[in-house]
């Protein structure tokens, strides 16, 4: 795990929590963010990895279109089997590699 030199404090760490959940309950249906794009609007661009642990170890979030957040080269979750069918069952398209075609599916916050 990598050590982070710009350490959060605990409330700098529970504003970061609700911002990345804030953010994910907003991204529509047939598209898609990436952890570090998350993690930049969050106030924290060299945190994405934190943005994987919110999203898997925060009680309730299981209830957000988590399936909505790939890696930056548009990569699924490993491990996540379902996690391509429900992008494909809102409209989400994959290039050959297996990856989101982020070039249609990025969505950029406004």
């Amino acid at each position: 795990m990598k050590d982070y030199s710009d350490s959060m404090s605990p409330d700098e760490a529970r504003v970061f929590r609700d911002t990345v959940l804030d953010i994910v309950s907003q991204i529509p249906r047939g598209y898609v963010m990436n952890y570090g794009l998350i993690a930049t609007l969050a106030g924290w661009p060299s945190h994405a990895r934190m943005v994987g642990r919110t999203l898997r170890y925060t009680p309730g979030a299981e209830h957000l279109p988590c399936h909505r957040v790939v890696n930056v080269a548009g990569r699924t979750a490993p491990g996540w089997q379902w996690q391509r069918s429900l992008l494909e069952d809102e409209g989400v398209t994959f290039l050959p590699n297996g990856h989101v075609d982020m070039s249609r599916h990025l969505w950029q916050m406004e």
